[in-house]
């Protein structure tokens, strides 16, 4: 067993070593290569708003966020036909107008980086995504799953791919009525939030075929599971599904790219394999990118989940549940006390340790409630900007 295991990590690394015995720990030459190739991120809207995210490969020992390919020239490119520019409206994000593409043409996503190299995907027919049927959900004992249902009666359809966007309400469990601001304690200026809204993106990879069906059908696909604790359902909890039509070649790219993020890391799971995406590089033959640049529309859908719609016996968490009870603040004790500005500048003089209220003893303030700023102000959690979509 200690031997199929060396041979696994050695295939793993893709690295000829010697090893003295299997624990023994090494960190392999590609963890420090220098090499930094380009990361296309997104795909041609044939209807609708394209955004594409441009970036650069890094050490996965680094500790700092990928690196953004600004300044590039970035558009969309009819085969034979016109072109449509796309603006970077952030740092490595690249945004085209709303655009109906012709469905009878085909396209290719055009990119000039600042230093030079140039870039193309390959040429591709517009795939129309059909709607999706039903987003559901389903409490069960483990928890709450969320299912999508979807289907194409031409059968043109047969290979899908979906992500999807959160939103939750967060509520605090303080109402602040004081602050701590020029050396004193003085009634609040500013109110904190009393509700914020949390924000995620699905970061794994949710894919189905069916081709192995006798009909173009997908029903009761899992797309995402929650435990009966989950705070995302504290109040209120939405989710929006986007579908994504794909071509055989596509799919092939995200089934590759899911065995070799998610699967890795038991004796057993398949090896890692080299992603051959659809963007090359036209002027330099060495330079790799990574990436596959698909032509589609979108098909969207979103549902609502309340508190009250769940089962009353599960235990639903806030996230603040480390934040209770507050701390307590004295400023008269031990005595004698030291001066009460100067005690409440050793403790609020930080924008992260915020008062809640006053404390009381026989009727005599004696010190003040406080607790850190996440457990207070909700924006350290999510936005207090209504989304426009919430009721």
């Amino acid at each position: 067993m200690h031997a199929l295991l060396c041979i696994r990590i050695g295939f793993i690394s893709l690295i000829s070593i010697v090893l003295s015995s299997c624990i023994d720990s090494y960190i392999p030459e590609a963890i420090s290569s220098k090499t930094n190739y380009l990361v296309v991120d997104g795909f041609i809207n044939s209807n609708g708003i394209t955004t594409i995210t441009l970036s650069r490969t890094y050490d996965i020992s680094a500790a700092t966020a990928p690196p953004k390919e600004i300044k590039a020239t970035v558009f969309i490119e009819e085969e034979n036909g016109a072109r449509n520019s796309l603006r970077e409206t952030s740092q490595g994000t690249y945004t085209s107008n709303n655009l109906v593409l012709n469905p009878t043409k085909r396209y290719r996503l055009h990119i000039n980086t600042a230093t030079g190299k140039e870039y193309t995907s390959d040429f591709a027919s517009v795939k129309v995504t059909p709607p999706i049927d039903k987003v559901a959900w389903k409490a069960a004992d483990s928890g709450l799953n969320i299912y999508v249902d979807s289907h194409d009666d031409t059968n043109a359809t047969q290979y899908y791919r979906w992500d999807y966007e959160e939103t939750w309400e967060i509520t605090p469990p303080y109402s602040v009525g004081i602050e701590y601001k020029n050396g004193r304690i003085q009634d609040i200026t500013v109110p904190y939030p009393v509700i914020c809204w949390g924000i995620a993106k699905s970061t794994d990879i949710k894919i189905s075929s069916t081709t192995r069906l006798s009909q173009d059908v997908v029903s009761n696909f899992l797309l995402r599971s929650f435990p009966t604790t989950a705070s995302q359902f504290n109040t209120a909890y939405s989710i929006l599904v986007r579908q994504h039509a794909q071509t055989a070649d596509e799919y092939m790219y995200w089934e590759l790219l899911k065995k070799n993020t998610e699967n890795i890391g038991t004796l057993f799971d398949p090896l890692p394999a080299q992603l051959t995406g659809n963007v090359h590089c036209l002027n330099d033959d060495t330079e790799l990118a990574l990436g596959f640049v698909g032509v589609h529309s979108v098909a969207e859908k979103r549902i609502f989940i309340r508190r009250t719609e769940l089962p009353r016996t599960w235990f639903v968490r806030t996230g603040y549940e480390n934040c209770l009870p507050p701390d307590t603040v004295f400023l008269f004790k031990p005595a004698p006390p030291p001066p009460i500005a100067q005690t409440l500048q050793t403790y609020f003089n930080t924008p992260n340790y915020l008062p809640i209220q006053p404390y009381f003893e026989n009727g005599t303030i004696t010190g003040y409630l406080a607790k850190s700023r996440d457990c207070i102000d909700c924006r350290t959690r999510g936005t207090a900007v209504k989304p426009s979509f919430w009721p």
